[in-house]
């Protein structure tokens, strides 16, 4: 398939459906922002691309051995405990939209369930990332 490529999130769906040159070309699930951060709907574009990206804000604390000392934190409100280091969510194929919102790949569990950011399956974050470019335009519809 040939053109340029575009993106629709359905979020009642949770679905993502890419296009090439206007055709479909692919559909994946998706996991969307959960309640109290959900994916805002609009029209994006993807702004940057990083293969190995980790969160700033999101991760664990842990022990300079790796134990794990506090699990899923938000560092604008989680306080470290003494000796920690912030260990940062990997968010592999990250493509960013908006703000600190992006489409990458992670957890699916079948529901809305991350911090607002557009979660994909492993191969489908990868082939969407390899597909795609900085200016892609994303469309995101409740």
């Amino acid at each position: 398939m040939t053109g340029s490529p575009s993106m629709l999130i359905r979020l009642s769906e949770q679905k993502i459906y890419f296009y090439k040159g206007g055709q479909l070309a692919g559909v994946s699930p998706i996991s969307s922002g959960r309640e109290g951060m959900a994916t805002k709907a609009g029209s994006f574009s993807v702004t940057e691309k990083d293969i190995d990206h980790a969160s700033s804000l999101f991760g664990d604390y842990v022990s300079k051995d790796g134990t794990v000392l506090k699990r899923e934190i938000d560092v604008r409100k989680d306080s470290r405990p003494p000796g920690a280091l912030f260990d940062p969510a990997r968010m592999p194929y990250f493509m960013r939209i908006t703000g600190a919102i992006g489409m990458h790949e992670g957890y699916l569990p079948g529901y809305p369930a991350s911090h607002g950011c557009i979660r994909l399956p492993q191969r489908m974050a990868e082939i969407f990332y390899r597909h795609s470019s900085v200016g892609t335009p994303v469309k995101v519809v409740p």
